[in-house]
C-alpha cells in the first residue's frame, strides 16, 4: 500500500491493538495532519537514535567545526585584515558560524543516500506513512544537530575571546538567522541525497560545497577580492547570513557598497526562504517519484 492509499475511515494499517491507528476514532479526529506530524517525529527519533548509538559520527560532526575555527582563528588571525579596522577574530567568528551551518547540508546528503542505498528509503515508501515524513523528519533531526553544533561553536568562540557586543536580542536574532540558513540547506541535502546513486558519489559533492562556502565573506570582505569574484561572493547567500550576524552580534562588518551588502539583514531572510521554497518541494517530489 502506498503512502497515498491510506484510508483513515476504513483501514487500520497500523495493526491490531494499537488503539490510535488510522482506523480508530483518534485518527478520524486528527486526520492526515496528525499522521504527518507523527510520522515526521518517528523519522526524527530514528535519526537521533542513530547518533546516540554511533557516538563517533556525532563527535566528528561536532568536532570538525571546532578544529576549523581554531585553525583559521590562530593560523590566519594575525595575517588577515578587516576593512575599516577591527579585530579579525571578531570578524571571523560569525563567518565560521555561517560556514558550519552551510556545510552541514553535505552530512544530510550522505546520510540520505546511505539510507537509500541500504533499502531503508524503499522500506519507508512501502509503509503507510506521510509522503513528506522522510524529508521533514530528516530535516527536523538535522536542525537539532545544527543547534548543538552552533552551541558548541559559540562556547568555543567565547573561550578564545570572542564576544557578542550587540546585546542579548541581537545574539538571539543572529543565531536564529544561522539556523534559518541551515534549515533551508537541509532540503538541498535531502534532494541531493535522493538524487545521487551512492554514498561515494555524495562524498564527491564536497568538491562543489567547499568553493561555495569559500567564495563568500566568511574569511575576507568581498571588497578585497577581484571585482568579478567579489561580486559573486557578495551575492552568495552565505555572505548575507555572515554579514547580518556580524551586524547583530556587534562585530566588525565586511563593508562593501553593493545593494546586497547594504541589505544583509533582509537578504539573510530572503535567501533561505527562496531556497526552501525551491528545494523542499523538489525533495518531497523526488521521494515520491523514486522507482519501486
Amino acid at each position: 500500500m502506498s503512502t497515498l492509499e491510506r484510508n483513515p475511515a476504513t483501514t487500520d494499517v497500523r495493526g491490531p491493538g494499537v488503539g490510535s491507528g488510522p482506523g480508530s476514532g483518534t485518527d478520524r479526529g486528527h486526520g492526515l495532519a496528525y499522521w504527518a506530524v507523527s510520522d515526521c517525529w518517528n523519522i526524527t527519533r530514528r535519526t537521533l537514535t542513530h547518533y546516540q548509538r554511533q557516538p563517533v559520527a556525532i563527535v566528528w560532526q561536532l568536532g570538525f567545526p571546532i578544529l576549523s575555527l581554531l585553525l583559521y582563528g590562530y593560523v590566519f588571525g594575525s595575517a588577515m585584515m578587516v576593512p575599516g579596522g577591527g579585530d579579525y577574530r571578531e570578524f571571523l567568528m560569525p563567518g565560521m558560524f555561517a560556514m558550519t551551518m552551510a556545510m552541514g547540508f553535505m552530512n544530510t546528503a550522505v546520510a540520505v543516500v546511505t539510507d537509500a542505498s541500504k533499502g531503508v528509503v524503499d522500506r519507508f515508501r512501502s509503509m503507510p506513512m506521510a509522503p513528506s515524513a522522510v524529508a521533514s523528519g530528516r530535516g527536523a533531526a538535522d536542525l537539532v544537530v545544527a543547534a548543538a553544533e552552533l552551541t558548541i561553536l559559540a562556547v568555543t568562540a567565547l573561550l578564545i575571546g570572542w564576544r557578542a557586543d550587540g546585546g542579548v536580542l541581537g545574539a538571539l536574532g543572529a543565531f536564529g538567522l544561522l539556523l534559518l540558513l541551515r534549515f533551508s540547506l537541509i532540503w538541498v541535502g535531502v534532494w541531493l541525497g535522493l538524487l545521487v546513486p551512492t554514498p561515494e558519489a555524495a562524498g564527491g559533492l564536497y568538491a562543489v560545497a567547499f568553493p561555495l562556502t569559500m567564495i563568500s565573506s566568511t574569511f575576507v570582505s568581498p571588497s578585497l577580492m577581484p571585482d568579478w569574484l567579489g561580486f559573486v561572493a557578495a551575492w552568495n547567500p552565505i555572505s548575507s547570513t555572515a554579514a547580518a550576524t556580524r551586524e547583530l552580534f556587534g562585530n566588525p562588518v565586511a563593508g562593501g557598497g553593493t545593494w546586497v551588502e547594504e541589505h544583509a539583514l533582509l537578504m539573510a531572510v530572503v535567501w533561505p526562504l527562496v531556497i526552501t521554497l525551491v528545494f523542499l518541494p523538489l525533495a518531497v517530489r523526488r521521494f515520491q517519484g523514486l522507482s519501486r
